[in-house]
């Protein structure tokens, strides 16, 4: 019941409530990365998301636009200014898909979006992160963010899809909590956020293993 029906009327509701009740955070928000940052506020882009459905996900903008001698984008780490980094790391930046939950393209818990571009790259067991909604949190941001494996990481998500329970979701909200106020795993040990997940190799598994 919770799964197929409370857990979605749950979603609409708080979305909104907080989208009311964070309009003047929104509002400081959006100034300040106008100012520092500049136009767009909105960083839009398409991700995956239930079976696999593309949306448009909205976040505040996080990163210049700097590019190099041809036109390319540099990298995330020179791009990333310390007020980008100030977002990420209190998770600011992630306030404009609390609207993409209000459409029903998100939940508040779920596997997060990722790119489109990794669709091809995942493993049998790995599109089964699909089966539910995407969230603004989840199970592998409340034990690691970015500071874990792609495939544990993975088997986090598929392990979520089918251990949905109301406690359980109270529970990972509250680690998100714990995990933002210590500012845990906001990079991972190579890049300034996550490295580009290219496939699992062959033989490679998780070292996650799921709890008892």
């Amino acid at each position: 019941m919770y799964k197929l029906f409370v857990k979605r009327v749950l979603d609409f509701v708080l979305s909104l409530i907080a989208i009311i009740v964070l309009s003047p955070v929104y509002l400081i928000v959006a100034i300040l990365v106008r100012t520092k940052l500049g136009s767009p506020i909105i960083f839009t882009q398409e991700r995956p998301g239930k079976d696999e459905k593309i949306f448009k996900m909205y976040k505040f903008r996080s990163m210049t636009d700097e590019r190099d001698e041809n036109g390319n984008l540099l990298p995330d780490e020179i791009r990333l200014t310390k007020f980008g980094k100030a977002l990420r790391s209190t998770s600011l930046d992630e306030l404009p898909e609390l609207f993409n939950i209000l459409k029903g393209d998100m939940s508040i818990v779920g596997p997060r979006p990722l790119l489109v571009a990794y669709l091809p790259r995942y493993n049998k067991f790995q599109h089964h992160r699909h089966d539910v909604r995407p969230g603004l949190t989840g199970y592998a941001q409340a034990h690691g963010r970015n500071a874990v494996s792609w495939e544990d990481k993975f088997a986090m998500d598929v392990w979520y899809t089918t251990h949905i329970t109301f406690l359980g979701d109270i529970k990972i909200i509250w680690d998100t909590i714990m995990t933002v106020i210590k500012r845990e795993g906001i990079s991972s040990e190579t890049s300034a956020t996550m490295e580009i997940f290219m496939g699992t190799s062959e033989g490679v598994e998780a070292n996650w293993r799921a709890p008892h």
